[in-house]
């Protein structure tokens, strides 16, 4: 069996917690020195029908100052249109952006039980993290 652990990084983009508003304050991951890189989310409980949504923002900036939202084009795969609960998501990013952002945003409801973390991964071609 090929060894995967020594070849990904997982960085904490949103703590698991229980989120009751928009959390765009999440952690900016810095990609460099990793030659792919995978947001993934996991779910648990949604309250009072929570209808929360998941994006990634990516930039140039350590502060994504001059950030954007990424495209269709810049994700291998795509979020869905609602987070439901006890669920896990797995988006591929191919942008060309050093930083990126989870961004999970309340619509309506009470709250989501819910964390991401960024796998940056091939690091043997890219050099060490």
């Amino acid at each position: 069996m090929s060894d995967l652990k020594n070849n990904i990084s997982a960085v904490l983009a949103v703590s698991p917690a229980v989120h009751t508003a928009t959390k765009a304050d999440a952690t900016v991951v810095d990609l460099q020195g990793a030659g792919s890189a995978t947001v993934v989310i996991n779910t648990g409980a949604i309250a009072g029908d929570g209808l929360f949504v998941a994006k990634l923002m990516h930039g140039d900036a350590a502060d994504l100052s001059g950030g954007s939202d990424a495209t269709a084009d810049d994700l291998l795969g795509a979020f869905p249109a609602a987070l439901e609960a006890d669920k896990s998501y797995a988006v591929g990013y191919r942008g060309g952006k050093r930083y990126v952002r989870v961004v999970l945003t309340k619509t309506s409801g009470t709250s989501i039980a819910a964390g991401a973390v960024v796998v940056k991964g091939h690091l043997a071609l890219a050099g060490a993290v």
